[in-house]
């Protein structure tokens, strides 16, 4: 197995957990080094709960995808075409197991450190980005998004007060027209879009 990660010098234990979110039942394999290995991440799952899902469409991007969970959940519920971006190997490998697992086929998975090995443009970029990786990687992600979205399209991103969600905002306003979509125990989920 350890040809798959990145990270070989953890021993591999993977396990699967089952998880109800938005009307429909998901089974996620996970594994030691990948991030919220133990059941899905509330952030991720306030994300996913405040997301307009009926305005998604087209060509969607998750940038730090870790093992799949927001392109399998949204996958499950609309048509569009998902790539999913991760630098883990080991989370990715995962996420082809999911994606597998949930019987999807509209989502393709890739190595990237955040935008290096994606082209194109998107209608929607979405991303709990990896904040333990620091402030750095993680305004490369939100801020580096304008040059991957189409003219139409936003930016979906959740990030916790305590983790500078307010600077991050008032920093977003400099490129992006911002709108809180909701807050909830201390997470904001924000939409971005362009001018």
């Amino acid at each position: 197995m350890g040809q798959y990660f990145s990270n070989e010098d953890l021993k591999s234990n993977i396990q699967k957990y089952n998880v109800d979110i938005l009307g429909n039942r998901y089974s996620f394999y996970t594994d030691n080094g990948v991030f919220s290995k133990e059941k899905l991440d509330f952030g991720t799952r306030v994300l996913l709960e405040n997301i307009p899902i009926e305005k998604l469409h087209g060509d969607i991007l998750d940038v730090g995808c870790g093992y799949g969970v927001i392109d399998i959940v949204l996958g499950k519920l609309i048509d569009a075409k998902f790539l999913g971006v991760d630098v883990n190997r080991r989370a990715l490998h995962l996420a082809e197991m999911n994606k597998k697992e949930n019987k999807l086929s509209n989502i393709d998975f890739i190595e990237s450190s955040c935008y290096e090995n994606v082209s194109g443009k998107y209608d929607f970029i979405i991303t709990n980005p990896p904040i333990r990786a620091g402030k750095k990687i993680v305004y490369e992600i939100v801020m580096g998004a304008k040059n991957y979205l189409k003219d139409e399209g936003s930016l979906f991103i959740v990030v916790r007060k305590e983790q500078g969600a307010k600077s991050m905002i008032r920093d977003l306003e400099e490129i992006y027209k911002v709108e809180i979509l909701n807050k909830v125990k201390g997470f904001f989920v924000i939409k971005c879009d362009l001018g």
